[in-house]
């Protein structure tokens, strides 16, 4: 059955011309049975001109209305009484007021609605009341207008589908559009922690083998254990690395079975700060206030803030220079404040948070904090130095 249906909505045009022919068998009955009242040849062009309607109504529909006003017209033009072809002025009718055309609905309309009065005064009925003879056009006329109503109702219809279907594609495609903007955004989120990563382990690396290769000839221990850093240094980023471009194989569809490490956190900062200054750098390091669990976005944009920061100052610092790390817990977040007392960056680096493209360190930040939620400031200090301020809420979101 369902081939079947199908089959038919392909072909409608040979469903339409089938039930013309049928309509046209009926009506050369009709006409055969009543052939002793004359105008034969009338009623049989009449016939095929209201068939030829049912058979291309879908075709050319406005077309086919204006036939079938002709066709009605020569009826009472030329005294061709109504017949069994007659019906396809419903199916017309029908058929234009569920379409977009909106003339021909009207003139369909008007037209059926006139049909009966017209048909009741072009051949009355004999010795019939002037009511009886209202009161029958007035039922005549209601299948025509019963006809119209249901093709505006199919009208209505169609254009209510349509507008669902074109906002399911709109959102479908707006779906699309925030799928591939997730994507981005967490790749830009992977590529600011690559850039976390490298910068951060690989200026302790340079520093230590720096150091190495000074005490080389005259500290052979020294120089031993940095290296050993330098090893351990390595290690920490590569495996950091292999976490990232693991994210990365695993949105492009690959497999990994491999386990990373968990995402850093408030406790790590510690161990952070002592890996700094075995590098050479001074850090105070101060906790004020109760530690508590926090978000884990949170933990780790504290985090990476820290990094950054230090990361910084062994950059722009310049020599002999010295830094602090304070970080205060709050009832309603974490405070961070990060302090060198060296030379500073360069001002082009914090004006307007890096936009230049120079302080990607700054603009990394920003961001970080303000997927949190939080607030940073970042500039010179008074009297020389590099200060970093950032309030972190203790419930990740914007």
């Amino acid at each position: 059955m369902q081939r079947l249906y199908d089959f038919l909505r392909r072909h409608p045009t040979g469903v339409d011309t089938f039930w013309a022919f049928l309509l046209l068998g009926l009506s050369a009955l009709s006409i055969a049975e009543g052939s002793g009242q004359g105008r034969t040849a009338l009623q049989v062009l009449t016939a095929f001109a209201l068939c030829a309607v049912v058979a291309l109504r879908r075709r050319w529909p406005e077309k086919m209305l204006l036939l079938t006003a002709a066709t009605g017209v020569g009826q009472v033009a030329f005294g061709v009484s109504p017949g069994i072809a007659d019906f396809a002025m419903l199916v017309i009718i029908y058929t234009v007021a569920s379409g977009n055309t909106r003339w021909a609905s009207r003139l369909a309309l008007v037209g059926g609605l006139l049909a009966s009065p017209i048909a009741a005064v072009r051949w009355p009925t004999p010795h019939s009341e002037v009511g009886n003879a209202v009161l029958g056009a007035v039922f005549v006329s209601v299948p025509f207008l019963l006809a119209w109503v249901l093709g505006d109702s199919m009208r209505t219809r169609r254009a209510y589908w349509a507008q669902l279907e074109e906002r399911a594609t709109r959102l479908e495609k707006e779906r699309e559009q925030q799928a591939k903007m997730a994507v981005t955004a967490e790749r830009a989120r992977i590529a600011r922690e690559l850039h976390d990563v490298v910068a951060h382990n690989v200026s302790v690396m340079v520093v230590q083998a720096d150091g190495a290769a000074y005490v080389l000839d005259a500290s052979p221990e020294q120089a031993k254990q940095a290296l050993e850093t330098i090893s351990s240094t390595g290690r920490k980023a590569l495996t950091e690395m292999r976490r990232l471009l693991g994210v990365l194989r695993t949105e492009e569809g690959g497999e990994s079975g491999e386990t990373y490490v968990p995402q850093p956190d408030v406790e790590q900062i510690g161990e952070l700060v002592e890996q700094v200054r075995g590098a050479g750098l001074p850090v105070e390091f101060t906790v004020e206030g109760a530690p508590r669990p926090l978000p884990s976005g949170v933990e780790l944009t504290a985090y990476r803030i820290v990094q950054e920061a230090l990361t910084n100052t062994r950059k722009h610092g310049g020599p002999d220079v010295a830094a602090s790390v304070r970080l205060t817990y709050f009832d309603d977040g974490l405070g961070l404040l990060v302090e060198d007392d060296g030379r500073g960056a360069q001002h082009e680096l914090y004006e307007d948070g890096g936009a230049d493209g120079m302080g990607h360190g700054l603009i990394g930040m920003r961001e970080r904090v303000g997927m949190v939620g939080g607030t940073l400031d970042a500039g010179p200090r008074p009297g020389g130095g590099f200060r970093i301020s950032v309030l972190l809420p203790a419930r990740s979101g914007r």
